[in-house]
Parts: structure tokens; C-alpha cells; sequence
């Protein structure tokens, strides 16, 4: 079921109608994509609360446009610099027809039994949170799983290994082989194992030294 979200036409615009419009706790938007641009206005309290909810940032919207429904994207909003308050924000026509280029989270599992976690004692590195990918807006999904069960420790999860849904690909910037996650030592442990090891290599080279002291006395 698509995430809704009213909205109603805005008439006025410019600087002053905007910020009259935050004032009065509503938040100036445009829709654009198929067709002409439309400026609009939507309730603050509202579309703030949604815009915290991961699926609304990377799923095909319903926008209740005066009683009038369509299907959209979030494509960008703007904050303000120190107060919770949504600036703006801008969405897109979605054409059932075409391909969509979207950046969906990627909801990293089965950590905790990772042989590098597990065993080697490693920790989880995410590389990437999020992954572009194209698809049909019927195909979107919300999300795309990483799974880290076989992840040895030194080793990566590549975006490769991710399994798409049928109908996605990736697209942007991504390869194959980049990295998703890894599975690395510790900083930490690796300074103590360093540090071990040059205690155990000063002992052993101090040991030669100590049985020919008492030898060169006699």
C-alpha cells in the first residue's frame, strides 16, 4: 500500500509568501515531471513525522493534490540549519512506464553470526548505506537486504553479491566489485597483538644474553 500524503495548490508565491506560509506551520513544495510544474503547500507537522519514516525517502508516493491523487517521488527537501522545521520540499511524477532512478537503504543481517565477527572477533565496516539502482516504478523496492552470514573476517561483501529484486539493476556510480561492508580487527587489537609480539621477540633475544652472563664469570 502506497504511503499518502495531501497536499493543496499554492497561489501565492515568492520569499514573502513563504515564509508566511512557515509561520502559519505549512510548508511550500513544487511538483514537477510529466506536464507543468505545480507549486504546492503541505501541513508541516505531517510531512515532518514522514519524512522520518525510511520508506517514504525511497518509495512511490500517493499525493492527494486537492482531492486529486498521483503517483510520486521525494526528490529533495531542505531544513532548516538549526530548527526542526522542513524549509521546502520538491517531488516528482512518476510515469508507470518509465524507468525510475532511485537510492534505496541497505538493511545490513545476520551480523552477529559473520565467522569474522563470531570467531575472528572482527568488526562490521558498512561501506555503503545506500545503493542507486533503475527500475520500472512498479518494481521499486523499499529496501535492499545485505546479507553478512559468510562474511570471513578481511573479507567484503561486494555490491555484486547483493541480490536485486526481479526487474532492478544498479546504476550510478556503482561497480561490481566496490565494497558494501567489510569485517576488519579491531584498532585496538591489533596494537595489543603488535605489542605482544614485541615483548615475546625482546624476551627471546634477551634469553641468549642471560645464559652467557654467569658462563663469561667462571
Amino acid at each position: 500500500m502506497a504511503i499518502e500524503i495531501s497536499a493543496t495548490t499554492r497561489k501565492a508565491q515568492g520569499t514573502g509568501a513563504s515564509r508566511r506560509l512557515r509561520k502559519a506551520n505549512r510548508v511550500p513544495g513544487i511538483v514537477y515531471g510529466t506536464g507543468e510544474a505545480t507549486m504546492i503547500e503541505l501541513d508541516h507537522n505531517t510531512l515532518y513525522y514522514a519524512l522520518r519514516n525510511e520508506a517514504f525517502h525511497a518509495s512511490i508516493l500517493s499525493l492527494d493534490l486537492d482531492g486529486k491523487k498521483e503517483s510520486v517521488l521525494l526528490r529533495d527537501f531542505q531544513m532548516h540549519p538549526f530548527r526542526q522545521q522542513v524549509q521546502h520540499i520538491d517531488f516528482q511524477r512518476v510515469d508507470a512506464k518509465k524507468k525510475i532512478h532511485m537510492k534505496v537503504p541497505l538493511h545490513f543481517i545476520n551480523a552477529e553470526v559473520a565467522p569474522g565477527v563470531k570467531v575472528g572477533g572482527g568488526i562490521i565496516s558498512h561501506v555503503l548505506n545506500e545503493l542507486e539502482i533503475a527500475c520500472l516504478p512498479a518494481n521499486l523496492p523499499a529496501s535492499l537486504e545485505v546479507d553478512l552470514s559468510g562474511l570471513e573476517l578481511g573479507h567484503s561483501i561486494h555490491v555484486s553479491d547483493i541480490k536485486l529484486p526481479k526487474g532492478v539493476e544498479v546504476a550510478g556510480h556503482h561497480h561490481a566489485s566496490d565494497a558494501v561492508a567489510t569485517v576488519t580487527v579491531p584498532r585496538g587489537h591489533v596494537e595489543a597483538a603488535a605489542e605482544a609480539a614485541a615483548a615475546e621477540a625482546a624476551s627471546a633475544a634477551a634469553a641468549p644474553a642471560a645464559a652467557a652472563a654467569p658462563a663469561a664469570k667462571k
